[in-house]
């Protein structure tokens, strides 16, 4: 079953301007993984360093992978730009409501 995952993201303010080109670089792995059927960013209108990336994957299991992909070879430095600790959520699609 697909899984829609939110990842909210607080950056320090100091960051907010080196988010965008990290992220770019980032997404591009994230987007080519296997299973990853998109990822969109979302701007807060009201506060330029809260962002909340909305992750499509095919399965929970291709999300597993590149969770775990992130935490060993795939990990990144987002980690120095955020504020605190990025809140994930998980939901799948409801398809008898």
């Amino acid at each position: 079953m697909a899984l829609t995952v939110l990842l909210d993201l607080r950056l320090k303010s100091e960051a907010v301007l080196a988010a965008p080109a990290m992220l770019r670089d980032i997404l591009t792995g994230t987007r080519a993984f296997k299973g990853c059927l998109g990822v969109d960013v979302l701007l807060d209108c009201d506060d330029p360093a809260h962002m909340i990336l909305l992750e499509r994957w095919a399965s929970a299991d291709a999300d597993a992978a590149y969770r775990q992909w992130r935490g060993g070879a795939g990990a990144t430095e987002l980690g120095s730009l955020l504020a605190s600790a990025p809140q994930v959520s998980v939901f799948e699609t409801a398809s008898d409501i």
